[in-house]
């Protein structure tokens, strides 16, 4: 190789580099560079060889740099060398693989960036797309007005006609704290509401009757409080909370107008405002109770026993019936708005001119517009509850206790809230088409009952327990003297004297005795009845005189037409007697006295 023809070899390196690959964002990467020796090597694997080479010696050409190449024309001298002894360094092949690694992460960090970026505008334009679309929901409910870079809400019942000072207002926030990448959860909400401290929680107003508490300071506000889960702000919709927060501010309000009328209202007895109860005295012994019970949640109860539950004292239909007068006494707010009106009219006809000298003076215009109250309204409707529930205790009282007669009840379903009705009917096991004689119509009212009877005779009873079971004692004893007479008619027997107010015999604690004296058909025989709520019943039996064997003879009476006269009574033991009831007992003594045809 020495002795052949000089060679001129470039190693200039090309311009243009080979792509390598193009990436997705339409990055070109290139094929780094060769180095000198490398490529060297390629040029002199592409030279032509003017002379065969051993068929032993696989060896490639070797590339020498000669010292002063500058001084001699022919500077770069080829000799052929092993192949096996040419090895690629390491590091070289470390820095290439670091390049490349360090473009493929620079190339990643950069999508991820712009990925990042439009994830960013995405999240905010679909956040801010939940925001109005809820916020348009919001607005189709509750009442909405923006103050500067706010919006604001209202809770308040003043559209209504509440005059309550509170303002009731509420905020409308945007819920960014949950990241809407991660697993967003299925009560998530972009709208979050913003409430007054004050209105925070549940409320409830308890309305209740109990006896009369010896020491009003006993009364404190924590055991007012009901056990209530506690629920995380996060699952509490808005909705949820608005309609909390505006169910306190009427409760609220309502505690407040009962409050004052308590402290205006003048009374026998006057009514008592302790911290958030108000107590009142329907009745001798009784102490209606109206409270306000406001649970925040934060606060923990303390005395509440738990050893000892008390029963729900809850008078569910007084705390409805406030609520309802509540939002009466809006709507008359409203109505009694009076518009403007011309200062003058047209000179009309003669009643209007003489309308001025006949107008109501300041007396009976006051009295005109006399209203009750919200306090005295529920007052009266606790009085009639309670009068009512102690009617039917006592009805059902008397049916448990007292077998014969039976006693029922048929109550109306048509009532209003300061009157009842109910039915109440005695009748005998048996002899319910006969003895139909006792029908009462109760009218339960505020203070009173009115007893209307079948004959139409009316009793007027008062609030006290004992007056109505002595006046239903009385007449269920009437009616066993009644059944006497009716069954009388049946079975042919003659009624000689009826009374229902006897004045013979012992005196009755309760109500007056009755008696019925019939005669057989053949008039042989008689049977006396006295019946008193308290006595009981005495049955006495008078037979013929020719059948009675101790009725000493007399002188006066020698005719034998005096044998027809009865002779003295006979005391029926009635306790011994077969029967179920007494007019079955009464109709087996009839039987036993009638004569067979």
């Amino acid at each position: 190789m020495s002795g052949g023809p000089a060679v001129r070899v470039s190693i200039e390196s090309q311009c243009e580099r080979q792509v390598q690959e193009v990436s997705l964002d339409g990055l070109e990467t290139y094929v780094p560079p060769l180095s000198m020796s490398q490529n060297l090597a390629k040029l002199a694997h592409r030279e032509p060889r003017s002379q065969p080479e051993p068929e032993e010696d696989e060896g490639v050409w070797g590339v020498f740099y000669c010292g002063a190449a500058a001084l001699e024309r022919s500077y770069v001298v080829f000799s052929r060398f092993d192949s096996a002894s040419v090895q690629t360094p390491q590091v070289f092949q470390l820095i290439s693989k670091k390049k490349s690694l360090a473009t493929a992460a620079q190339l990643l960090l950069k999508g991820a960036e712009k990925l990042t970026k439009s994830l960013a505008e995405n999240q905010e334009q679909r956040r801010q797309r939940d925001f109005n679309s809820e916020l348009l929901r919001l607005r189709s409910q509750w009442k909405l007005r923006k103050l500067g870079h706010k919006i604001l809400g209202d809770l308040s019942y003043r559209s209504a006609g509440s005059l309550f000072p509170h303002h009731g207002t509420f905020e409308v926030i945007k819920n960014t704290d949950i990241d809407l990448d991660k697993k967003v959860p299925d009560d998530y909400c972009p709208l979050n509401v913003q409430i007054p401290s004050d209105l925070e929680g549940s409320a409830y107003i308890k309305v209740s009757i109990q006896k009369q508490s010896a020491d009003i300071g006993d009364l404190g506000t924590v055991s007012l409080f009901r056990r209530q889960p506690k629920a995380k702000p996060a699952s509490q919709m808005w909705h949820l909370k608005l309609e909390a927060a505006q169910n306190v501010l009427l409760c609220k309000e309502i505690f407040a107008q009962l409050s004052r009328e308590a402290v205006q209202i003048k009374s026998q007895i006057p009514h008592i405002v302790v911290k958030n109860q108000i107590l009142s005295q329907p009745f001798p012994g009784l102490q209606l109770s109206i409270s306000l019970c406001h649970s925040t949640g934060e606060k923990k109860i303390q005395r509440a026993s738990p050893d000892k539950s008390k029963p729900d004292d809850h008078l569910y239909v007084l705390e409805h019936n406030l609520h309802q007068l509540i939002r009466e006494f809006h709507k008359q707010t409203l109505s009694s708005v009076v518009m403007p009106h011309p200062a003058s009219s047209p000179f009309g006809h003669k009643r209007l001119r003489l309308a001025g000298p006949m107008a109501y003076d300041k007396a009976e215009i006051s009295s005109l517009q006399q209203s009750e109250g919200l306090l005295e309204k529920i007052i009266k409707q606790a009085k009639h509850i309670f009068l009512r529930s102690r009617t039917a205790r006592t009805i059902d009282s008397l049916a448990s206790r007292i077998e014969d007669p039976q006693i029922q009840a048929h109550w109306s379903n048509i009532n209003s809230v300061y009157e009842s009705s109910v039915k109440v009917l005695i009748t005998s096991q048996g002899y319910e088409q006969i003895c139909k004689s006792i029908q009462l119509q109760l009218n339960i009212g505020v203070e009173q009952i009115r007893v209307v009877h079948r004959d139409g005779r009316v009793v007027t009873l008062s609030h006290q327990e004992q007056e109505l079971q002595d006046f239903l004692l009385s007449q269920m004893s009437q009616h066993q003297v009644h059944a006497v007479q009716q069954l009388a008619k049946v079975m042919g027997w003659h009624v000689l004297s009826f009374s229902n107010h006897v004045g013979l015999g012992p005196i009755e604690s309760i109500g007056n005795a009755s008696a019925i004296t019939v005669a057989s058909p053949s008039g042989e025989h008689t049977i006396s009845v006295r019946n008193g709520p308290e006595s009981g019943c005495k049955v006495l039996v008078q037979f013929p005189r020719s059948q009675a064997k101790e009725l000493l003879k007399s002188d006066v009476l020698q005719e034998g037409r005096w044998t027809h006269l009865r002779g003295p009574y006979r005391e029926v033991h009635w306790g011994r007697m077969e029967g179920r009831n007494f007019v079955y007992k009464m109709e087996l003594l009839m039987a036993a006295l009638t004569p067979c045809p």
